[in-house]
């Protein structure tokens, strides 16, 4: 597959990492061109930095930026989403107090986005439990890293099963996209405990059956 990630900070570096791992084709997408070819010589392989308006390649596009980027993004692109698997790892914690999520009760960053992008494109959460140096790396503490994604096309879905698992990661399907509230407040309380804990950002959420 052919994979657009916007956004050549932390999570694009790690998300990148494992897709190119995968041997899958990256493009990154940056709003800084240099920023963006950076990171596509990092990451090496078949990884390519896109220029300014250029088309969207990829078949799945995610969208590696903060909560509300992850909403103007989707604005600024509209036009390069439809009949794409546009993916949303976002937690969007309130950057005020650090205490809550900035998402009214009921709803999700991912369900904000399914309201935004054109009509029949489906959004996929997914990666938003998982940090950027465990992805970079592959794993937390030898144990494979746990993808849980949830969303309401099963096709669309199944396209992003298959981008984590072969990067090496293991993709657990949570269910619908309603699901995403659930996950967005797990991601929160995984970056909740980093301080407390001393955890660095290298710990992982890890299901055991």
């Amino acid at each position: 597959m052919k994979v657009t990630i916007v956004g050549a900070g932390n999570m694009g570096r790690g998300i990148g990492t494992r897709a190119v791992a995968g041997g899958h084709q990256v493009e990154i997408v940056d709003r800084d061109p240099v920023e963006a070819g950076k990171l596509a010589e990092e990451l090496g392989g078949s990884a390519t930095a896109l220029e300014p308006g250029a088309p969207f390649g990829g078949e799945i596009v995610v969208l590696a930026v903060y909560y509300p980027g992850s909403k103007d993004a989707v604005q600024a692109y509209a036009d390069q989403l439809a009949g794409k698997v546009v993916v949303d790892i976002t937690n969007p914690v309130d950057t005020q107090t650090w205490d809550r999520l900035a998402t009214p009760p009921g709803t999700s960053a991912a369900e904000e986005l399914a309201q935004l992008v054109p009509q029949g494109t489906p959004v996929v959460k997914a990666f938003n439990t998982t940090f950027a140096p465990t992805l970079v790396a592959g794993e937390a503490a030898g144990q494979q890293l746990d993808v849980l994604i949830a969303g309401d096309d099963n096709d669309a879905k199944q396209k992003v099963t298959q981008l984590a698992a072969d990067g090496g990661l293991r993709p657990i399907d949570v269910g619908p996209l309603v699901r995403a509230q659930q996950l967005e407040q797990l991601g929160f309380l995984h970056i909740a405990i980093q301080e407390p804990l001393n955890l660095g950002f290298a710990s992982a959420v890890k299901l055991h059956p």
